[in-house]
């Protein structure tokens, strides 16, 4: 049977319901996500909530329990062609330890034969992640970093489409987690589709422009960082020369939530909208208080993770939390 070709203007990642359930325990319930092209995706959740469990499927590497994965428009359980033009590691990567760098991406490329042209690429690859003047030593020798960007440059050989990279700066020093999120930038600015998955919250905030959070297996929430920070609604934190009188106006305005007295001085809330803020200001200076600061005060995605993931913390206004599953995976 001819294999399938890819889906012309399939989505990189496409997962519809996907399950898996050891005995009674569910590691993953029901996720949905789509990832389009050109993203730098980041895929986010505490331990045991089912990240690497979801990659490992989306990857062919184990079998659903039910739902499916399409990348590209093909389906990796029915034939191992859906993974051209996609790689990446899940966990860390694997290598022989008593050869080089180089011998090692000698191998890998070897396992995708001479017609891919793998082998004609070690040194740009190399040169790529920072390891062309290291190439011929042990990789026993190398840092644990090193060894990450060597993981990176094994995936390049493939001249990938989609690049899925588990947790790649776990371990790293601050410089090597420099690094890394460097590369990350460099190879989203050739095109190249990026499935992140990472518990560093910052490092996400600073690569990514759409997230999806895991939590007990489901998803809590799916779709770009900018309208997650929106859901929180919009904080703000003012200092007036009458902060008493402001404090009467402010619980007045129908439109004004979450009134507080700061313990520095000042008052912070939340509007629905920045017009709010604006009749607000206004209304200060009709009765002749002057505004000393008005601040925004934005939401950061720390502050959001746990308010989706943590027990007992429901989903920022404005996002449907789905039900829990059975078991924490």
């Amino acid at each position: 049977m001819a294999e399938k070709p890819a889906v012309a203007g399939a989505a990189p990642i496409e997962v519809r319901g996907l399950t898996k359930r050891y005995d009674e325990i569910t590691a993953v319930d029901g996720v949905d996500l789509t990832i389009e092209p050109g993203d730098v995706f980041g895929y986010l959740g505490p331990n045991g909530a089912g990240k690497t469990t979801s990659l490992r499927m989306m990857l062919g590497l184990i079998r659903p329990t039910a739902g499916s994965v399409r990348l590209f428009g093909r389906d990796p359980q029915v034939s191992a062609a859906a993974l051209e033009g996609v790689a990446g590691f899940v966990e860390a990567p694997s290598f022989y330890p008593y050869f080089s760098g180089r011998r090692n991406l000698e191998l890998y490329a070897a396992l995708d034969g001479p017609a891919s042209g793998a082998a004609a690429r070690i040194d740009e690859v190399l040169e790529t992640v920072g390891l062309l003047d290291r190439a011929k030593d042990r990789v026993r020798g190398y840092s644990h970093g090193m060894r990450q960007r060597l993981g990176i440059a094994s995936a390049l050989l493939r001249s990938p489409r989609l690049l899925i990279l588990d947790e790649p700066t776990t371990g790293l020093d601050p410089a090597g987690m420099r690094d890394m999120r460097q590369l990350v930038r460099d190879l989203a600015a050739r095109g190249i589709t990026v499935l992140l998955s990472s518990h560093l919250l910052v490092e996400v905030d600073e690569l990514c422009n759409r997230v999806a959070i895991i939590r007990r297996g489901q998803i809590a929430y799916e779709g770009s960082l900018a309208e997650l920070r929106r859901t929180a609604g919009l904080s703000y934190r003012v200092r007036t020369t009458d902060d008493e009188s402001a404090l009467q106006i402010l619980s007045r305005q129908p439109a004004v939530s979450a009134v507080a007295v700061d313990s520095a001085g000042g008052l912070s809330f939340k509007v629905a909208d920045e017009a709010t803020v604006g009749d607000f200001s206004l209304g200060l200076a009709e009765v002749g208080i002057a505004v000393l600061e008005l601040t925004p005060k934005h939401a950061t995605l720390e502050e959001l993770f746990f308010r989706l993931t943590e027990d007992g913390a429901g989903p920022a206004e404005g996002v449907q939390e789905p039900g829990r599953a059975a078991v924490t995976a």
